[in-house]
């Protein structure tokens, strides 16, 4: 019995970067979160004993709302898919200024604050880096077309 190894097909893909992945990760991880901090705010809303249970129940399904944001982003980092950069971009950002919230309260918040910001920051990095551009197809300004594009 020979054992044969498959040759990568000179049409085939390159590999996906360690980067895009990590991305994706921190993406889906935040997407997660929310979803899950969004359906505990509608089941308090719908079995606690809120002030106002028309506005804990439409602020869950807000929180649940935007954590699909980054689960779309993920998945479309995951697929290489170059729309996915902007809501993974947005969703970073918008979590710096909850990271800062966290970090000027008290107590177990501040950690969370340091560990928020640092995840943001990291993705924020990797996802503005040429060799994610480039990983994702998204052409930069003032990049030079495709010698197959130039044709057309």
């Amino acid at each position: 019995m020979s054992t044969q190894q498959n040759a990568p097909s000179p049409l085939a893909e390159p590999a996906k970067p360690a980067r895009i992945t990590l991305v994706a990760a921190i993406s889906g991880l935040e997407g997660a979160a929310l979803v899950i901090g969004g359906i505990y705010m509608l089941v308090m809303g719908l079995l606690g004993r809120p002030d106002s249970p028309e506005q804990a129940e439409m602020g869950g399904l807000t929180v649940i709302a935007l954590g699909l944001i980054p689960l779309f982003a993920a998945r479309g980092l995951l697929l290489r898919r170059s729309w996915s950069r902007g809501p993974a971009l947005i969703t970073q950002i918008i979590a710096l200024p909850v990271a800062w919230t966290l970090l000027r309260s008290h107590g177990a918040l501040i950690p969370a604050g340091i560990v928020l910001a640092a995840v943001a920051l990291t993705a924020l990095y990797q996802l503005v880096r040429p060799a994610t551009i480039d990983a994702l197809g998204i052409r930069r300004p003032g990049a030079t077309p495709d010698a197959d594009t130039e044709d057309a």
